[in-house]
């Protein structure tokens, strides 16, 4: 069996200052972008209509620009706050979702003071 690769795929990715392998299905693709776990990864894929067997090459420029601003706003896209890694925040009291940098920073952040 082989695998018919298509014109516009692309082997890597660059989302979120983060080099995601375009082989891989999407929803495991973009656990390689820090803060993003499978089950958060499945959900924005479904948020944003994106079939979960389609290889992360295989998304075009509009797809990618939708994951990025689900994963970025997802209290905006209905996505619950349970599900979110940064459960009312110390300084602000807020909820939201780190990724990639921002994690660190924020990380850093609180083991600072």
């Amino acid at each position: 069996m082989s695998l018919v690769i298509p014109e516009k795929f692309q082997h890597i990715l660059q989302v979120l200052n983060t080099n995601i392998d375009g082989q891989r299905k999407t929803d495991f693709a973009i656990t390689a972008i820090k803060g993003v776990g499978q089950r958060y990864a499945h959900v924005v894929l479904r948020k944003a209509d994106i079939d979960l067997t389609k290889r992360a090459g295989e998304l075009t420029e509009d797809e990618v620009e939708r994951v990025i601003t689900i994963m970025q706003n997802p209290r905006q896209y209905k996505i619950p706050d349970w599900f979110l890694n940064r459960q009312k925040d110390v300084k602000d009291g807020k909820y939201s979702q780190v990724l990639a940098n921002g994690l660190d920073n924020k990380l850093r952040e609180d083991l600072s003071g």
